[in-house]
């Protein structure tokens, strides 16, 4: 592994909790990692101890085998003696400079040929060449934000660090972002961990996500797995939308199968056997891209409220039984709030959990 975090913590001053609490993750060379969680779960405190801007009560970090924080050996790296670069949300921009002296303003001590021929590289490679000699405010926040790169990247950092860069940008603008700094950075081959609280910004950006809860890791893994596969039942609640109904696994005529409020599932071969849970009661997550609108169903529902989404509705559903689910419907599909539908569950990746109390 690049970077190596390894059973980090930070503790703030009467604090009741650690920021962050024994935290575990690596990087390869060139991947790039994403931090996610709710406000306070601790990710913007892992990215400033990865800098070097908070320090580590416990716990270790280092970068291409050199160790850079470990307070057990005494060791804290000043955050300028790291090579790591940072792009925050706010752009940072000095007004009174041009687009290319702002990112020349790291890289000062090249001889001057070579300083020009490396922000021309940069300004190229975020596709703002033709930009060089405007001041910032000249510029659309998309691109002030695609200089602040250009910035950190001037340096040739061996790990880049961006905390909520796209945060002050409007919805669509945030996501074909994303998209754009994920391609820089990969024809860059950089190394980089990024910090947001916005899901399609990490799917869209990360090869890892890591997902935190009051100051620990849940689970770092790729989208996929976070989406189908999550570890705990709070990535599962966190993660996209769905909802838990109870559930009971059970032997069945073909194998285990969990029985649900919408019927019998099938796809269970990474759910637990039926004794793992007490009477093999259990809740099970059903998001709304596994509930099918069909009105030849026997299963109806209840429309409690639906969200327009352009090419589809997400429709609040309520079962005769009393339980809450949601479903994805294409939007040609209007149905009234009140009204009754049919509703099939098609879920390719059953996920249980133990019942919680309530």
């Amino acid at each position: 592994m690049f970077l190596e975090v390894n059973a980090a913590g930070v503790r703030y001053p009467r604090a009741q909790r650690s920021a962050v609490d024994g935290v575990s993750f690596g990087l390869a060379p060139g991947e790039i990692g994403v931090l996610i969680g709710p406000s306070g779960c601790g990710k913007t405190s892992l990215l400033r101890a990865v800098a070097g801007l908070e320090r580590l009560d416990g716990g270790r970090i280092a970068i291409a085998g050199e160790v850079l924080s470990e307070p057990a050996q005494g060791r804290h790296v000043a955050p300028e003696l790291r090579r790591i670069g940072m792009v925050f949300q706010d752009y940072a921009l000095f007004p009174h400079l041009s687009i290319a002296d702002n990112v020349a303003f790291g890289i000062a001590h090249l001889p001057r040929a070579e300083r020009q021929a490396r922000v021309q590289q940069m300004l190229d490679l975020v596709g703002l060449a033709h930009a060089a000699r405007r001041a910032p405010h000249q510029l659309s926040g998309g691109q002030q934000q695609r200089v602040a790169l250009a910035r950190a990247l001037a340096p040739a950092p061996r790990l880049l660090l961006l905390d909520e860069p796209f945060s002050s940008l409007d919805v669509d603008l945030r996501e074909r972002l994303a998209q754009e700094v994920r391609t820089i950075l990969k024809e860059s081959g950089t190394t980089a961990l990024l910090v947001t609280h916005d899901q399609l910004e990490a799917f869209a950006v990360g090869d890892r996500i890591g997902v935190m809860n009051q100051g620990r890791l849940e689970q770092w893994d790729d989208a996929y797995a976070l989406y189908h596969r999550p570890a705990t039942r709070f990535v599962a609640a966190f993660i996209g939308h769905g909802v838990f109904a109870p559930a009971r696994i059970v032997e069945c005529a073909h194998g285990n199968c969990v029985l649900t409020p919408l019927g019998e599932l099938h796809d269970v071969g990474n759910c637990p056997v039926p004794d793992a849970f007490p009477q093999g009661q259990c809740d099970v997550l059903l998001r709304a891209d596994d509930i099918v609108h069909d009105d030849a169903s026997p299963v109806r529902a209840l429309i409690e409220r639906k969200s327009f989404r352009g090419s589809e509705f997400l429709y609040t559903l309520r079962l005769p039984s009393g339980e809450q689910v949601l479903a994805h419907v294409p939007s040609h599909h209007d149905h009234q709030v009140g009204e009754w539908v049919g509703i099939r569950p098609e879920v390719d990746h059953v996920v249980t959990f133990a019942r919680e109390n309530t």
